[in-house]
């Protein structure tokens, strides 16, 4: 069973976050209401997940994300979950830039829906990285000046977003309706047009992700 300690200063969302989560099958080992409580729990007794608040006391302002990334320089194997109330890419990017395996960022309007958290969770725990899906819409919004981006087709920079939500080829093909096989050929074409040499696939799939993410 997968382990999670949840940190949110919010005392009914972390109660009803723990509530869900325990529904769906997880073991909520630890709730913190702040950075402090989260740190001690997490050494005292190191879960598989760990789902923070981005905003955490006593400013308010960035102590969730700070802790998230500390705790993965410490333990690289902590899958971590972090959540925000707004959408602000620039916090997706700076989680996820250095190494997106087995990490998310997701919009709380998003866990409200009990099969969301759940399926983050799980992806997170298994070492996939999660991205609202929003923030994605965001990103592929932003003015950009020159990039490989641009040598994508309109289909590509939709499969391309949906890959940097960290969803799988067979996942991406249930979201469009496509066959596998089509996805596959544009997933071969976007590693083709940003130029990545051949490697396992999921180190080349992390690349690309991480191409979409480059900050201007």
């Amino acid at each position: 069973m997968t382990r999670v300690v949840l940190a949110d200063d919010a005392v009914l969302l972390r109660e009803a976050l723990a509530a869900g989560l325990a529904t769906a099958g997880f073991e909520v080992i630890g709730q913190a209401g702040d950075v402090d409580g989260l740190l001690r729990l997490v050494e005292a007794d190191l879960p598989d997940v760990v789902v923070v608040d981005v905003r955490m006391p006593p400013t308010h302002t960035t102590e969730g994300l700070e802790a998230a990334r500390a705790l993965r320089s410490r333990h690289p194997r902590l899958g971590v979950l972090v959540l925000s109330q707004y959408v602000e890419t620039r916090y997706a990017v700076e989680l996820i830039r250095d190494d997106p395996s087995g990490i998310g960022y997701l919009l709380k309007d998003r866990v409200a829906k009990l099969d969301d958290l759940a399926d983050a969770v799980r992806r997170v725990a298994a070492g996939g990285s999660v991205i609202d899906p929003e923030v994605v819409a965001r990103l592929l919004g932003r003015p950009r000046r020159h990039s490989p981006l641009d040598e994508l087709t309109p289909r590509e920079r939709e499969i391309l977003g949906l890959m940097a939500e960290g969803r799988s080829n067979q996942g991406i093909a249930d979201r469009l309706v496509l066959e596998l096989k089509t996805i596959e050929g544009h997933v071969r074409q976007i590693f083709s047009k940003l130029d990545l040499e051949p490697s396992s696939e999921d180190h080349r799939r992390v690349l690309a992700v991480l191409t979409f993410l480059k900050p201007e």
